[in-house]
Parts: C-alpha cells; structure tokens; sequence
C-alpha cells in the first residue's frame, strides 16, 4: 500500500456524518484498522481542500452527497512495526457533515456502510477515540454548529 513507510506525514479527512441521532459508519476494507467500523474518510489530494477532499471521501466510500460543516477534531495517528520504523503517519483532521443526497451504499475503500444510533456503536466495536469525536460531533450538531 502507498501509505506504508511514507517519507512525510500524510494528511487525511474522516467525516462525521450525523442525521439526527445516527452517525454513519464504514467497515475498513484495508490496513490499518482493516475490519474496524470507523468514519468514512481518507487521504488528500495535491491541490484539493479540505472540505472537497472531505465531500469525496465520503461519496466515494458511502454513496453519500453530505454538507461540510465546522472542524471537529484534528489529530495524528502513528503506528510503528515490529523494529520501531514508521510504518504508518497520518494527520487527520475530521468534520462534522450532513447528508444531502445519496443512498448508503460500501464503496472505495469501505467493506460496509452502516447508520448507527449512538446506542449502538458499541455494537459495532467502534473505538474510543472514533467514538469521542462522534461525541463532540454530536455536541456540535446540538449547539447548532453547521459550518
């Protein structure tokens, strides 16, 4: 895979697509994480903002056209191997998004593609930190945050 002992970080976007109280999720199709329920998202492209590489991400890997609301969260994800070299580095900022039009449908990169209650995340093994920044998504969408 192209990501795997990059020479620089590699910047990606995640969205955080809610309707309502849902969050739509993504099966990981491929490392890292492969088989990991997360937020759809992926890698920038040279020359592509952030909130088009956000709408993108999302429509290739869902199906879905979504609104590109307010920040969310930005952070860096580094997984070392076996011998301590830097296999992956990403920087990932994430957004709060909308659903305007679109069926959900697992696409790209993504294995599935589900809504899910926040009830139910822990259904889908979702991890701590993917399901704290759905929370602060959730708090931003209920303080009337849309970008």
């Amino acid at each position: 895979m192209a990501h795997e002992y990059p020479a620089a970080p590699v910047v990606g976007v995640g969205g955080v697509v809610l309707d309502g109280d849902r969050v739509l999720l993504v099966r990981r199709a491929h490392p890292p994480r492969q088989g990991e329920w997360s937020l759809p998202g992926g890698k920038v492209e040279l020359g592509e903002s952030l909130a088009d590489a956000v709408r993108r991400e999302v429509r290739e890997e869902t199906g879905l056209d979504v609104e590109v609301g307010p920040l969310v969260e930005m952070f860096d994800r580094v997984h070392r191997d076996e011998h301590g070299a830097v296999r992956y580095h990403f920087v990932i900022a994430d957004y709060l998004c909308h659903p305007l039009a679109g069926v959900v449908r697992a696409g790209d990169d993504a294995a599935d593609a589900a809504w899910a209650s926040r009830a139910e995340l822990a259904d889908y093994a979702v991890n701590a930190h993917v399901t704290a920044v759905i929370a602060a998504a959730f708090a931003l969408q209920a303080a009337g945050e849309r970008g």
